[in-house]
């Protein structure tokens, strides 16, 4: 008998179920622990410095490669 009880119960509706998401969720932001504003001008300039590198690689080597397509092709002499 629960069994049939159960298959009979209706789900909350949309609006019901989007209301317990969200307060868990703030719930959740309220146990976060936010990183302090140095820490975070300290990881932003660890990402621009990082990003800096990987493009002057990037750039450097797309470089020697097109000068490399125009010593093997003879264009631009």
């Amino acid at each position: 008998m629960a069994a049939q009880k159960d298959a009979n119960a209706k789900k909350p509706n949309i609006f019901v179920r989007m209301g317990r998401k969200l307060k868990e969720t703030f719930s959740e932001l309220k146990r976060v622990t936010w990183p302090t504003f140095p820490k975070v001008v300290r990881g932003t300039c660890v990402v621009l410095v990082v990003v800096l590198a990987f493009t002057l690689v990037v750039t450097g080597i797309n470089y020697g490669l097109q000068e490399l397509l125009k010593l093997i092709t003879g264009i631009g002499s």
